[in-house]
């Protein structure tokens, strides 16, 4: 196990834990995990290991999502414990192989988010939370010390929207960034304008900066590029049904329609994005 520092930790603030169960049900999660990995547990959960349980905690985190986006509080209750399953699970194997517990999981977050909010157990002064997330790139890079790149260790298999906003996240942290959020849309008018001028011959280069510009312009609306993306195409999704459902009823085939009048069922269907 890693060797933890007895009592609490400093900097930590006393008090009660906000909570109608003071947390004692965290503990009897982690109990009953023990439990299914004991010998006289389940044969399912024994046999898995971190790399077996990898899909379920990307399907789980989808799920947070997409509860999230729907605006379930009781579903999202569901799904974070899902998710806090995967947490205490892979935790209880890593204890079973004598690598680390629960416990080192909990002391490393509790140290990492001290480190990381001066502003709250700090001196450091911030004006807004675009600031606290310049600082915690910035708190990141120091805490790797040596030079690396900007996206050294951000996984290539993310989401691309959510990969280049974590990218400039972290450049923004050195002090690379647009200034204004005027600045940010010029940039994305000057890429559109790109696109056009470029395309065929290299649209998806021109169409990658496009979306790059778009999420930079997304980080300066504090509006999160993936979240907005997802939410659009669900939007598009339940319009679309409509423009079908409507087409069914007076007997038109969409293929048949002009762009003009394809674009006026899309409208009257209160969809802002067309074919």
């Amino acid at each position: 196990m890693a060797d933890r520092e007895d009592g609490p930790l400093h900097g930590v603030p006393d008090g009660p834990v906000l909570s109608h169960g003071g947390g004692e049900r965290l503990l009897d999660l982690v109990r009953v995990m023990q439990r299914l990995r004991g010998p006289d547990g389940c044969p399912w959960d024994r046999e898995q290991t971190h790399r077996t349980l990898g899909r379920h905690l990307l399907e789980e985190t989808h799920e947070t999502l997409e509860a999230i986006d729907a605006g379930d509080m009781e579903r999202l209750k569901d799904e974070l414990g899902d998710v806090l399953l995967q947490v205490v699970f892979h935790a209880e194997m890593a204890r079973q192989e004598g690598a680390w517990d629960v416990d080192d999981v909990a002391e490393g977050l509790v140290r990492k988010l001290i480190r990381r909010h001066p502003h709250v157990f700090g001196d450091v002064d911030v004006d807004s939370a675009a600031e606290v997330l310049v600082n915690w790139e910035k708190i990141k890079t120091e805490e790797k010390g040596a030079a690396h790149r900007v996206d050294e260790g951000i996984p290539a298999t993310l989401p691309a929207l959510a990969r280049a906003a974590k990218v400039q996240r972290r450049a923004a942290g050195s002090g690379f960034d647009w200034r204004t959020t005027e600045a940010a849309l010029a940039r994305v008018e000057e890429s559109l304008d790109q696109l056009r001028s470029a395309w065929p011959a290299s649209a998806e280069d021109e169409l990658g900066d496009l979306l790059f510009a778009v999420a930079a312009a997304g980080r300066g609306m504090d509006v999160d590029p993936e979240t907005a993306l997802r939410k659009a195409t669900a939007r598009f999704g339940d319009g679309f049904e409509r423009v079908r459902e409507a087409a069914e009823r007076d007997a038109v085939d969409l293929e048949a329609l002009t762009d003009e009048e394809l674009l006026a069922r899309y409208r009257a269907a209160g969809l802002t994005l067309g074919p």
